[in-house]
């Protein structure tokens, strides 16, 4: 069929229905053909080249936010991507890894050592990055596992992912996020294997996080945390979470039992890596990546741009004076 219509036949077909805005039964008569050919006729015009179809370049990212952000929080990096209101969860975190997969593979120098945390917005911008393998990274695991239940959003998964796109070998830390106690978290940081990869974590010169806050949190979701847990958490002025490490509103690492439980990159390390970046999808999370910021914990962040604009007007108020405790009266 492709040989039986003429060039020329081709053109009149597609001007018909492109420029003049003909319906395909107005240029089957033209045409001299069924309208159920019409469409045959169209494609043609395109696998010959006489139609090309152009498409107005989409900018897909806030330059605007970006710049607010680095100037208004201190950032090095920030990569703020648009997004459609009112999109589900899901879609909001394929539309922030989807966007900017290019933006943080342009961060990533061949032979990094990168931390990388898990999470599901990290596992979509992994899974969007380019596949070229000539990067020779050394990708570890920055926090043992949440359960035992490892899932395609843990670090474990994405982690491996990673090192098979971007080209390199992957370490995991194949303990718990959390240990029993600071007994025996203590005996297995004398461990060898975990040593080595604590020690790769300490070395990193990227990163790629997820800010939980106390209310949207992997260790609640997964029973890890109780109520009385974060209860707990929250009387000791924690705001937010970085690698399984519980941070106050001044991106302290808060003085519970769980600091002495926890298996993952240390807040000193964290603070040391020349570009680590927070990646958050959700407009819920701005007290804990201000706290983080504060704490010199990120200095990139990937966010939508709901997140940013909120972020953003919180860091307009000044915080919330903490109420003074009541004196007794004698």
């Amino acid at each position: 069929m492709r040989h039986i219509y003429s060039d020329d036949r081709l053109r009149l077909a597609a001007r018909l229905y492109y420029v003049d805005g003909l319906g395909q039964n107005e240029v089957a008569k033209f045409v001299k053909v069924s309208q159920a050919k019409v469409s045959r006729l169209l494609a043609l015009a395109r696998e010959r080249g006489i139609v090309r179809i152009t498409v107005a370049d989409y900018e897909p990212r806030r330059k605007d936010l970006e710049l607010e952000l680095r100037d208004r929080l201190g950032l090095e990096t920030a990569i703020v991507v648009k997004a459609i209101d009112g999109l589900a969860q899901v879609d909001l975190r394929r539309a922030v890894g989807h966007f900017a997969a290019a933006a943080i593979n342009a961060l990533i120098n061949p032979k990094d050592i990168v931390a990388l945390a898990g999470g599901r917005t990290i596992h979509e911008l992994v899974h969007n990055l380019p596949d070229p393998r000539n990067k020779a990274l050394t990708v570890v695991q920055a926090m043992g596992s949440v359960d035992s239940n490892v899932s395609a959003f843990d670090a474990q998964e994405v982690g491996r992912e990673m090192a098979r796109r971007l080209g390199g070998s992957f370490l995991s830390l194949n303990t718990p996020a959390y240990m029993p106690d600071k007994r025996t978290r203590d005996a297995l940081l004398n461990l060898e294997q975990v040593r080595g990869v604590l020690d790769h974590i300490s070395r990193a010169n990227f990163a790629l996080v997820g800010v939980g806050t106390l209310q949207n949190s992997v260790f609640v979701e997964r029973g890890v945390l109780t109520a009385a847990d974060v209860q707990d958490l929250r009387d000791a002025g924690a705001v937010g979470e970085i690698c399984g490490r519980f941070i106050d509103a001044q991106g302290n690492e808060c003085a519970t039992a769980w600091r002495d439980r926890v298996m993952s990159a240390e807040i000193d390390h964290l603070r040391k890596i020349r570009q680590i970046c927070g990646v958050v999808s959700g407009s819920d999370r701005s007290e804990a990546i201000r706290a983080a910021i504060q704490g010199k914990l990120l200095k990139g962040l990937l966010i939508d741009e709901a997140g940013a604009t909120a972020l953003l007007a919180t860091h307009s108020q000044p915080p919330a004076a903490k109420a003074k405790p009541k004196r007794s009266k004698k």
